[in-house]
């Protein structure tokens, strides 16, 4: 699969940069593989990348032993802001860091409207 990563880097940046109390946001493949993103400066993106996908694999079996069905997204939330996890396709994974002052509501809407034009490059 042969992807833009210029391009995806470039929705990123523009989406962490537009939208209020985003921090950074990485797309990773579900293996942990970088595949493009705009984190704050003191992450390290490969790190970043490895703890997003075993954090998915382990919701994934979270969800199969609860019987909950197929994982949505993976909500974290801290004293200092939140970590979601969302699928984007098949073959990747989009992380977004917000503040603890973000509108639950109003960002996952961003994040939605986000994914959709991701997937467009993804395809």
């Amino acid at each position: 699969m042969a992807i833009n990563t210029e391009k995806l880097s470039m929705i990123l940046q523009n989406f962490v940069t537009a939208t209020s109390d985003v921090q950074g946001a990485a797309l990773v493949t579900p293996d942990g593989l970088p595949l493009g993103g705009t984190l704050p400066g003191n992450m390290d993106e490969e790190r970043v990348s490895a703890m997003s996908a075993s954090m998915l694999s382990l919701g994934e079996r979270i969800g199969m032993e609860l019987a909950r069905g197929t994982i949505e997204r993976i909500f974290v939330e801290g004293n200092k802001g939140f970590g979601i996890l969302m699928g984007c396709g098949d073959d990747a994974v989009l992380l977004v860091l917000a503040s603890e002052t973000a509108k639950q509501g109003v960002l996952m809407l961003e994040v939605k409207r986000v994914i959709s034009e991701l997937k467009l490059i993804l395809i």
